[in-house]
């Protein structure tokens, strides 16, 4: 089993009045960017941007126009419902390359991504640009019964994203695309569909009779992808359920599962970033509770592969 280390809370400063509250509480997504890391919740309009190397309270970079309603049902139906926070290399007009929020597509209204160009100064963020991701999402209803997106990397020449499955359809998978072929269709705002190159279906595992489902994924310098997965009693794509249990799983460069490690206790781990060492394997994750008054943690870990 896998032990955790508590960094750190996901607190915003009080000069942040955008979320309403002074914590993130939703993790879902996470990209470390030298001594900073990029997270996204779910639940809100913003990016949230946390010091690895101190405890000073995050800020927030507004991602969509609006507001969010504060109860929790009503936020639950208009929120973006970005899941998944992937690096871009450099392409056309984005010469030091960008970030990609992707929304879930599980329903019509988490069809949304947002791109963030990085400046020469890897932490530096340009302003965010609002893109339309139905031309890569709405094809995907063609192969599952519930689309519902949790992770995105770029490995070589690929998108790969990883679609969640859940207790009724315990059907995670790894979904690739044509990196440039995307990247085009962004930034033209094309409308096409874009069909996926292939579709890799794994078996996680089960706990007490509820699957083990992706919630995002990392990769290494090899191509190696390092996966959270959580085991949520939950039956469908949009409904919270009890985690009853947490893991890290490694799966090669073909789509190959090599292993799947459970850990001590069932955090809800929503978003991952990976580094290997040699044989070592570094870890930051983050939380999301499933409770708007608990702030996410960011945590830290190390296993070796």
């Amino acid at each position: 089993m896998i032990a955790l280390t508590k960094i750190r809370e996901l607190d915003i400063s009080p000069a942040d009045t955008g979320v309403g509250r002074l914590h993130l509480s939703a993790a879902s997504g996470l990209v470390c960017l030298d001594s900073i890391i990029c997270v996204i919740a779910d639940d809100e309009l913003h990016l949230g941007v946390f010091s690895l190397t101190s405890g000073k309270p995050g800020h927030l970079i507004r991602l969509f126009d609006g507001v969010l309603p504060q109860a929790k049902a009503a936020r639950k139906r208009q929120k973006p419902d970005l899941e998944a926070l992937a690096r871009l290399p450099a392409f056309r007009n984005f010469p030091h390359g960008a970030l990609l929020a992707f929304g879930s597509g599980s329903r019509p209204n988490r069809r949304r991504g947002v791109l963030l160009g990085l400046g020469p100064d890897i932490e530096m963020l340009m302003p965010p640009r609002t893109v339309d991701l139905s031309p890569i999402l709405v094809p995907l209803n063609e192969e599952f019964s519930e689309v519902n997106i949790e992770g995105a990397v770029v490995v070589g020449d690929e998108l790969r994203l990883f679609q969640r499955g859940n207790k009724s359809q315990a059907d995670n998978a790894i979904i690739r695309f044509p990196l440039s072929t995307v990247l085009d269709a962004l930034q033209a705002g094309s409308v096409e569909a874009i069909k996926p190159s292939s579709i890799r279906r794994l078996d996680l595992g089960v706990l007490h009779g509820v699957p083990f489902s992706f919630t995002d994924a990392a990769v290494l310098s090899n191509g190696d992808m390092v996966f959270s997965a959580v085991a949520e009693d939950t039956e469908d794509a949009f409904r919270d359920g009890p985690c009853i249990g947490a893991a890290i799983g490694i799966a090669d460069n073909n789509g190959n599962l090599r292993s799947v490690r459970r850990l001590e206790r069932p955090h809800k781990i929503e978003g991952i970033h990976a580094r290997s060492d040699g044989s070592r394997l570094d870890l930051l994750l983050v939380t999301d509770a499933d409770n708007p008054e608990i702030p996410s943690v960011l945590f830290s870990t190390t296993m070796e592969i």
